[in-house]
C-alpha cells in the first residue's frame, strides 16, 4: 500500500492518519497537519483507502468503498504498522471509520478531525452513536462552524467521559476560518497540531 512517512520509524509514538471521503493522503491539510505534528518523538504514516488509491491511479474520481472495506483497510494498517504506541487519526470520515474500529484494536489513542456526525442539514441522520460508549482516549477537534457537527449542536450530545473535545475558532469541516474572525486557516491548523501533540504526549 502506498504511504508516506513523516518522522522517523524510531519515534516513540506512531500516528496513522487517514482522510476523509473527497480529498487524498496529499491534500493541503493532510500534509500541513502531518508536517506540523510529525517530529523526533512522532511519526504520522498517511495512507489512502483503496478507492483513493484507484482514483490516483487512473484520474477518475470515485465515491468512497463500503463501510466493511473501509474498516478492513484500518485493520490492515493498523496490523502492518503495529507499534507500542500507536494513535489512530481520521479526517472526517477516515476519523469515523477509525472510531468504529478503536475499541476492537486498541490503540493508544484516537483523533477525530472534524467528525462528521451528521450530513450537512441533515441532523436527524446521526452518526455519532458508539462515541456515547467509546473507551479508547479520544481526542475531538472540531469546527466551531463544522456544517457537519456544529459546536452548538455537538455540545447537546451525550458523549463519553473518554472524549476531549477541543473547538476550533471559526473553523469550518477543513478547520477555514471566516476572515471576519481574525484568525487564519494556518493558525488553526497550528492550533490543531499543538492539541494533538499534547494529547499523543499523554497516552
Amino acid at each position: 500500500m502506498n504511504i508516506i512517512k513523516n518522522g522517523p520509524d524510531y519515534a516513540s509514538r506512531r500516528v496513522l492518519l487517514a482522510h476523509g471521503a473527497g480529498a487524498g493522503m496529499e491534500h493541503a491539510v493532510m500534509q500541513a497537519l502531518a508536517e506540523g505534528l510529525a517530529g523526533d518523538d512522532i511519526q504520522v504514516v498517511r495512507f489512502e483507502f483503496p478507492y483513493m488509491q484507484k482514483t490516483r491511479a487512473d484520474g477518475r474520481r470515485r465515491p468512497p468503498d463500503r463501510e466493511p472495506v473501509l474498516l478492513e483497510c484500518w485493520r490492515q494498517l493498523a496490523r502492518e504498522c503495529a507499534h507500542p504506541r500507536l494513535f489512530l487519526a481520521g479526517k472526517s470520515m477516515g476519523g469515523r471509520m477509525a472510531s468504529l474500529v478503536a475499541d476492537e484494536l486498541a490503540p493508544a489513542g484516537l483523533i477525530l478531525l472534524g467528525f462528521p456526525f451528521h450530513p450537512p442539514g441533515k441532523p436527524e441522520r446521526f452518526r455519532g452513536q458508539h462515541l456515547a460508549s467509546i473507551r479508547t482516549p479520544t481526542l475531538l477537534l472540531q469546527g466551531e462552524r463544522d456544517s457537519f457537527g456544529s459546536r452548538e449542536a455537538v455540545e447537546n450530545y451525550d458523549l463519553a467521559e473518554s472524549v476531549q473535545t477541543c473547538w476550533v475558532t471559526d473553523g469550518d469541516h477543513g478547520f477555514t476560518p471566516r476572515k471576519a474572525s481574525g484568525v487564519t486557516l494556518e493558525r488553526n491548523l497550528a492550533y490543531v497540531c499543538e492539541r494533538m501533540r499534547s494529547f499523543i504526549g499523554d497516552h
